[in-house]
């Protein structure tokens, strides 16, 4: 039985009060596809991300690029929020005062995986961009959801590590929706780009067809 749509959006205009941001004439993202949204600052990626988040909240694992941390707790605090939901609340307050030994070793090991072992007791306020970037990262892996959307999650890290951090998200999840600036990391960690300007989509195709010549059209004046 085929596995229904993920996100549906048809004839909508999304933005906010009296600003229209962007213009959807039918767009849908099915079950299973790792999508990358290209385009310019103010084209619409976080306006569509934001949209798509309404529709499956409880299934969503969302980084955003405000990030969103608790800077005056530890990075192992602020990657456990992202578990809140699937424990009581009296559980959730005793790893708070004191994390227990199966928590620990489990954001322990996903902070190896991200290069932040060495912070995990750290307050965030004392990180750098990066770290903060990744902290933030790791909070959505740890919320361990079916579907990952990431608001240039990997900005504030170098190419070899936005590498590595794109092929955990997609490895990890079911369904996942990216915006990104850099083209080649679309093409190589994404089977469809949706490419935004000036509101609207210009393309929208699968990754094997398109080049790096092809997207440099997003971004044309």
């Amino acid at each position: 039985m085929a596995q229904p749509n993920v996100f549906t959006l048809n004839n909508q205009t999304l933005g906010y009060v009296n600003d229209d941001v962007l213009n959807v004439r039918s767009l849908t993202v099915e079950h299973g596809e790792k999508v990358a949204l290209l385009g310019i600052s103010g084209s619409g990626k976080t306006t569509l991300l934001q949209s798509f988040y309404l529709q499956q909240t409880p299934s969503i694992a969302y980084c955003p690029q405000q990030l969103g941390l608790v800077d005056i707790l530890s990075v192992f605090h602020n990657i456990y929020m992202g578990s809140l939901e699937r424990h009581r609340l009296i559980y959730n307050i005793w790893n708070l005062v004191s994390p227990r030994p199966p928590e620990l070793a489990e954001i322990g090991l996903l902070c190896e995986q991200l290069k932040l072992k060495s912070k995990l007791r750290t307050s965030v306020d004392q990180l750098s961009g990066g770290q903060r970037q990744r902290t933030a990262l790791a909070r959505a892996l740890f919320r361990q959801a079916d579907i990952f959307l990431g608001d240039e999650p990997v900005s504030a890290v170098d190419n070899f590590q936005a590498d590595s951090l794109l092929q955990l998200v997609t490895d990890r999840h079911q369904t996942v929706v990216v915006a990104l600036h850099d083209r080649q990391q679309a093409l190589t960690h994404f089977d469809r780009i949706i490419g935004l300007r000036r509101g609207e989509i210009i393309i929208d195709e699968k990754t094997a067809a398109l080049t790096e010549q092809d997207l440099a059209e997003i971004y044309r004046n």
